[in-house]
């Protein structure tokens, strides 16, 4: 089967032959937003996909330590999006504080108030919500009402019934 501009040799990004809209889900009541960003990183990680996180520099530092941190058994091979381009392409998780410079576009983690641009390249979204925090809970909502708006179909996992 031929796609539209194919030409001999060329292969197409998986995206181009499916044309399917990107699978968002909430994850909510996060106790702590960046430890479950280390849990949900080693379980992509774990499963073979590859997984962009998104989220303020500042808070991509602290993320990063934490990673840094994990135990020898848990370790997730990771680094940021401004390392060298070889460790980038080779690396299972990114952090990214804009994730349409990145080159891996599986999973989007983002730990961002707001929608993140380009989230539309990726096959899967996830969006983290606080348990506590209620600025972060309203600008969920927010970010809620825009997928919706658009169509998305948006699926609904609250972390206190499946235990963090």
């Amino acid at each position: 089967a031929r796609w539209p501009g194919q030409w001999q040799g060329a292969r197409p990004e998986p995206r181009q032959l499916e044309q399917a809209m990107t699978e968002v889900a909430f994850h909510f009541n996060a106790p702590d937003k960046l430890a479950y960003a280390c849990r949900f990183a080693r379980k992509v990680q774990r499963s073979g996909a590859r997984l962009v996180i998104t989220a303020p520099a500042e808070a991509l530092e602290t993320l990063d330590r934490m990673l840094w941190a994990m135990a020898p058994q848990d370790f997730v091979a990771h680094c940021r999006s401004d390392a060298d381009e070889e460790l980038v392409l080779s690396s299972p998780v990114l952090l990214a504080v804009d994730a349409r410079s990145s080159a891996h576009h599986e999973v989007l983690l983002n730990l961002n108030t707001e929608v993140p641009e380009g989230f539309g390249r990726f096959d899967r979204l996830v969006e983290v919500v606080s348990a506590h925090d209620e600025a972060d809970r309203a600008e969920a909502r927010s970010r809620w009402r825009h997928y919706a708006s658009r169509g998305y179909a948006i699926t609904r996992h609250d972390l206190v019934l499946k235990g963090g």
